[in-house]
């Protein structure tokens, strides 16, 4: 291993020159096949530490679909069903734990997933290595790979995509006894300690709502939402059902629209799992990420007539779109979603909102002066709170 990687170029063609560098030591990772950049390593590094969290806090093997320096999906290997598997696009296939973990986390949110970095929490084997083979993916980290496995990665995108190797014992540099990073805009250095807080399911104690139930799988999805949370762009809230993500809302201003965002994804999660979308008459030869599309795309209320044609080339035959009714009686069906904030929710919004989309386990924070309110609508739709008291801010 060396001290540094040349890049092409930075976030974007036009900043160079660009590389990753350590300023002691060697680099903890290496470029086993192809030529990742800027942005691939952001999302290799991220992505690699919340896998490898999950599966400390959980013990599982685990996985993250990563893009743009936030989760598009984070799982851990819990068992799917026949309907689940469907949805991800893996039913009848060989599926090790870590690729369960992978199909989940892919499967989170397939339209975010596109195109996206993958982050394995194990040594990837023959059955992941062929469900990366399957996606539309632009790389790979993990501690390691199979000679099978590789040999298949190698083989992707006519031998340029991208694996990454990292040492899975590295730690950063302690100075004194802190671990800090820095980092540079316009010119000016900033340092803080490094963000060392890893969720674990003894920080869900502090129930302060009248239901105090929380189930194992509560816990687990609950850890699943804010170790997700931790290395997703802040604001940011996040859904989480059956040892998976399914609905990730990053980087917006309000804690309302996150939770709006996350929802909606969420919904389109449950959604995808409806008769009438399973059994959408899809026309012979159509690539999964047309799938992808065409499902979202039909799960909308409405179209202009143009999107509408185009969109309609899909499928062998016309479908019948689902009413606004339909949906919302197909969703209302649903219960026992897990909902991780990385702040505080300061109105009791985000709350009423989450309710629409079958939550029951709520973590967060605290700390704001309406705690009392946000506890208060907690009750009335009988779900149970845990305060953690640990904000989860990334920036």
């Amino acid at each position: 291993m060396n001290n540094k990687i040349e890049l092409r170029y930075g976030c974007n063609p036009h900043q160079t020159p660009a590389e990753a560098l350590m300023r002691e030591g060697q680099l903890p990772i290496q470029a086993l096949n192809g030529a990742p950049g800027y942005i691939n390593l952001l999302d290799a590094l991220n992505g690699w530490q919340l896998a490898r969290e999950l599966k400390q806090s959980l013990g599982l093997p685990a996985a993250a679909s990563f893009k743009h320096v936030s989760p598009a999906g984070a799982a851990v290997a819990v068992p799917m069903s026949e309907v689940e598997a469907h949805i991800h696009f893996v039913a009848g296939l060989e599926l090790s734990p870590l690729a369960t973990a992978y199909a989940r986390a892919r499967g989170a949110d397939r339209l975010s997933s596109f195109g996206d970095w993958a982050a394995l929490s194990d040594v990837v084997d023959v059955p992941t290595a062929r469900l990366l083979q399957r996606e539309v993916s632009d790389g790979v980290i993990a501690p390691g790979y199979e000679p099978e496995a590789l040999a298949i990665l190698k083989a992707k995108k006519q031998g340029a995509y991208r694996i990454v190797q990292i040492d899975p014992d590295y730690e950063p540099t302690a100075i004194g006894q802190m671990t800090t990073e820095t980092r540079d805009v316009f010119g000016v250095t900033f340092t803080q300690q490094r963000n060392t807080a890893v969720p674990h399911p003894d920080d869900l104690t502090n129930l302060v709502t009248a239901n105090k139930q929380l189930s194992k799988d509560a816990r687990r999805d609950l850890i699943v939402a804010l170790i997700a949370l931790k290395y997703t762009q802040s604001n940011s809230v996040c859904y989480a059902f059956h040892g998976q993500t399914i609905g990730v809302g990053a980087g917006q201003q309000s804690r309302i629209h996150c939770t709006r965002l996350a929802g909606s994804k969420a919904d389109a999660w449950f959604l995808r799992q409806h008769p009438r979308v399973l059994a959408l008459p899809f026309r012979q030869g159509i690539k999964r990420p047309e799938r992808d599309n065409a499902i979202d795309q039909f799960l909308l209320d409405e179209l202009t007539p143009a999107a509408e044609a185009y969109w309609r080339q899909s499928f062998a035959e016309p479908p019948v779109r689902l009413t606004r009714a339909e949906k919302r009686e197909w969703l209302d069906q649903f219960s026992g979603v897990s909902l991780g904030s990385d702040a505080f929710f300061p109105f009791r919004d985000s709350i009423d909102r989450a309710s629409r989309s079958g939550v029951s386990f709520v973590a967060q924070p605290g700390g704001s002066v309406r705690d009392d309110v946000v506890t208060a609508a907690c009750d009335e739709y009988g779900m149970a709170m845990a305060l953690t008291g640990v904000r989860l801010f990334h920036h």
